[in-house]
């Protein structure tokens, strides 16, 4: 995307509901869902009760093909192109778990490792991590997303050995590309899942080929190889690479610019499970407003039997920041990913002002911070600083027109919206050849004020704009630049004081290394989750201004006169979630044996909370960040290699889970692939218990004024002995007790269990409290993160 732009306008399209209304009548259900329904059988077998086909065939009397998908491998079931009757008589089918329409998901670098490599350096008490060469991995890193471009130098196999053997995927080559699409030993697998329906068929390839962008930029941030001297047409020039360059890649290409359908999701995770993959990175979900339950949820339930196979599945949280309870892919089989910034930032000047008399006026009419009023009283141009992706062609003094765009209104147009650069509400003759100054709010995007005012013959835009952040959008070649309100203010006051106000728009400047980083970004989803008793997101990591490969024929990303480019600046949870997919690659091939959980409490208990200041990690905001914006906080690239301590949550905890949700046995199996014969949901199943699953954080919901939950924790240090003691960092209004306070082991792989007790030293708690509970040997730091809310659970099942 550009910036966020690809991901909210190519790309923005609103989920479709993931259940039946009984208030939409049967024919619109099928236009929302494009006729499919997606029929679930639960565990794969051996001998499957029915075939699919045959299935279809007793209950269908047209003679048309009417199957999608079929779904063999991790799970049974089918997706099929039926009517809500026919839906409803499959439902009723022996061997038929569930039945729910087809959902439409959506989409949701040259520094941004070193940053963190930085980052894990600055801490002095941090963990010891590991030598290995990440070069060296062989980890197989399966991506659900648009699909890749094979010819990017990021794909290239140079030095990496054979294919590894347990690999038993394919790349299918299509049939309509305008080149052959090539696997090789970085590239290993490769698959596509078309619709045939008119509205997405335009857009399909018959091929893995990527023709969005997307699915390349996110494959080389988790697994590119080196490349030197990359940049976006000079800018953020350095050596690209993906967080486990030795690692392989298996696309799986799910999406069109329409979105990602949660019946071709279902079918990679199927194939997926089978190929033999190490690692799933699904960028893409469900918006916040749509977010399903879990029986009808693609992600969660292709996850669950990718996790039960031992397959780390890593998602994004969403890009519906930063209002609260927007966090999606938050079953607690997932890892699941914010996006914060990196140490680089990119900055397009605004220069105002020409001559001694504009600046005294303008003195006397603005409050001054000491180095504008050294400008002033230097009779220097005033600058301001913006954020944008721009190469301005403009001249570097300020001699073009500036006008404000209310003051650019037509004689009956509104000057609210005038203020917002309404074109309608403009008088084209004041804006040609001028540069325009907006107050941005949101019921448009800056891209697309940006072609509006090139329409009327605007020659550049300054946008006041709070909420944008450190997001820098592209805009290309036309200068546009965004700026705080109090800044725009500034500039307005001075537009105020003079006859003929003048400016320029200065190109961008990459700025490095930037303070305070990391920042939460402002687009990251927040929690808490569906549950309050799991904690999401679970981490974060850099989403904000990343650089990695691109598509090799996007015209329309290229400068004039130049050729497309190799790499390109996109921001989004998108592009944190395979920081963590490529992490998450290396902890495997170090450890090969750990299981998912494992892998995820590695990744959590060694995070960092401080940025390049030594001093909390804020919000975009400037407040203090908490875990409902990032997790357990900024991930490490090395320290999880050697975490000392994990939490394991195993298939029985994810099963409590459920029954504690609410969800009975019936429903459980419309989730799990395999439910031990012995095992029900225990007698007291409340929502409350869910905070006792062992999870590598803890969240209380409902806190009444006191609350024990239990943890067991595994050495996996290697140490024949070692002893960690306890300390815990608890907010005012909560005492906590940690009991035993010292964990003694003996021996690798023992499990030692502890018990935490909350306790409220208040009447009535006003606010969600945060803190921490840190358990160290001297070697090792092993932390997690707890919050402590009075609110109940924002939704469970009513199954």
């Amino acid at each position: 995307m550009k910036g966020l732009s690809i991901i909210f306008l190519v790309l923005y399209f609103f989920l479709v509901s993931f259940f039946i209304d009984d208030t939409i009548a049967a024919d619109d259900q099928t236009k929302i869902n494009n006729g499919v329904y997606i029929v679930y059988m639960g565990a794969a077998a051996s001998s499957i009760v029915y075939n699919h086909a045959q299935l279809l065939d007793s209950l269908l009397k047209r003679k048309e093909n009417a199957l999608v998908h079929t779904y063999k491998n991790g799970f049974s079931g089918f997706a099929a192109r039926v009517s809500a009757e026919e839906a409803l008589e499959l439902s009723k089918k022996p061997g038929v778990v569930s039945v729910f329409p087809d959902p439409l998901l959506k989409l949701h670098t040259t520094r941004s490792w070193d940053f963190l490599k930085y980052q894990t350096d600055l801490l002095i008490d941090s963990n010891p991590h590991s030598n290995s060469d990440p070069q060296e991995s062989d980890a197989i890193i399966g991506i659900l997303d648009t699909g890749i471009w094979p010819e990017s130098e990021s794909f290239n196999d140079k030095n990496m050995g054979p294919i590894p053997t347990r690999w038993k995927g394919s790349c299918m080559k299509g049939s309509d590309d305008s080149s052959s699409f090539n696997c090789n030993r970085k590239i290993i697998g490769a698959k596509f899942y078309n619709d045939d329906d008119d509205l997405t068929a335009k857009y399909h390839t018959n091929s893995p080929r990527d023709m969005i962008g997307h699915g390349t930029h996110v494959a080389a941030t988790a697994a590119g190889s080196v490349v030197q001297n990359a940049s976006y047409y000079g800018l953020a020039m350095g050596s690209a690479k993906g967080g486990s360059p030795g690692s392989r890649i298996a696309m799986y290409r799910v999406c069109s610019p329409d979105g990602c359908r949660g019946s071709n999701i279902l079918a990679a995770f199927d194939d997926a499970i089978a190929d033999g993959v190490d690692i799933l990175s699904l960028s893409l979900g469900a918006g916040s407003g749509f977010s399903p339950e879990l029986s009808s949820d693609p992600i969660a339930i292709g996850a669950f039997h990718a996790v039960e196979q031992g397959i780390t599945v890593v998602c994004s949280a969403g890009n519906d920041g930063p209002g609260s309870e927007t966090v999606v892919n938050d079953a607690p089989w997932l890892l699941t990913v914010a996006a914060s910034t990196i140490d680089r930032d990119f900055h397009s000047l605004v220069m105002v002002g020409d001559g001694r008399v504009f600046k005294v006026k303008f003195f006397f009419l603005v409050k001054f911070s000491v180095s504008k009023i050294c400008k002033v009283m230097n009779f220097d141009a005033l600058t301001f600083q913006g954020e944008a992706i721009n190469f301005s062609t403009l001249k570097k003094s300020p001699v073009h027109p500036l006008i404000n765009g209310k003051s650019a209104k037509k004689r009956d147009a509104n000057e609210d919206e005038a203020s917002r650069c309404d074109p309608e509400s403009l008088d084209e003759s004041l804006i040609k050849g001028a540069i325009v100054v907006c107050h941005k709010d949101n019921e448009f995007s800056t891209d697309e004020l940006k072609e509006q005012m090139q329409e009327l013959g605007a020659i550049g835009v300054v946008v006041g704009n709070d909420k944008q952040g450190a997001v820098a959008f592209n805009y290309g070649a036309f200068p546009v630049t965004v700026i705080s309100s109090k800044d725009e203010a500034e500039i307005l006051a001075y537009i105020n004081s003079t006859r003929n106000p003048v400016a320029t728009i200065l190109p961008t400047d990459a700025v490095t290394p930037y303070m305070p980083a990391p920042v939460i970004a402002y687009f990251s989803s927040r929690g808490p989750s569906n549950s309050r008793n799991i904690l999401k997101p679970d981490i974060t990591a850099p989403g904000v201004n990343i650089l990695a490969a691109w598509m090799g024929n996007d015209t329309q990303e290229a400068l004039q006169g130049k050729d497309p480019p190799l790499f390109n600046v996109i921001s989004g949870t998108s592009m944190s979630c395979p920081h963590v997919s490529g992490i998450a690659a290396n902890i495997k091939q170090q450890n090969p044996s750990w299981s998912p959980s494992a892998i995820r409490s590695a990744i959590m208990t060694t995070a960092t909370q401080i940025n390049n200041k030594k001093a909390a990690i804020t919000a975009d905001s400037g407040s203090i960040a908490t875990s409902y914006d990032f997790g357990a906080g900024e991930i490490s690239p090395t320290a999880p290699l050697q975490p000392g301590l994990v939490y394991e949550t195993d298939t029985i905890d994810y099963l409590n889970f459920l029954c504690y949700s609410g969800y009975n046995i019936p429903k459980i199996k419309v989730i799990a692939t395999t439910i031990p014969t012995n095992f029900t949901c225990p007698k007291e199943s409340s929502i409350e218990l869910i905070s006792n699953i062992n999870y590598p954080s803890i969240s209380i919901s409902g806190f009444n004024g006191s609350r024990t939950v239990t943890r067991t924790a595994t050495n996996v240090a290697g140490d024949d002995e070692s002893s960690y003691v306890v300390s815990t960092d608890a907010p005012e209004g909560i005492n906590v007790k940690v009991i035993p306070g010292k964990l003694q082991f003996s021996k690798n792989g023992q499990k030692l269990s502890y018990q935490v007790t909350f306790s409220s030293t208040v009447s009535l708690l006003k606010e969600d409290l945060f803190g921490s509970i840190t358990w160290s040997n001297g070697k090792y730091k092993v932390r997690i993160p707890f919050v402590v809310s009075s609110s109940t659970s924002n939704k469970g099942s009513d199954n």
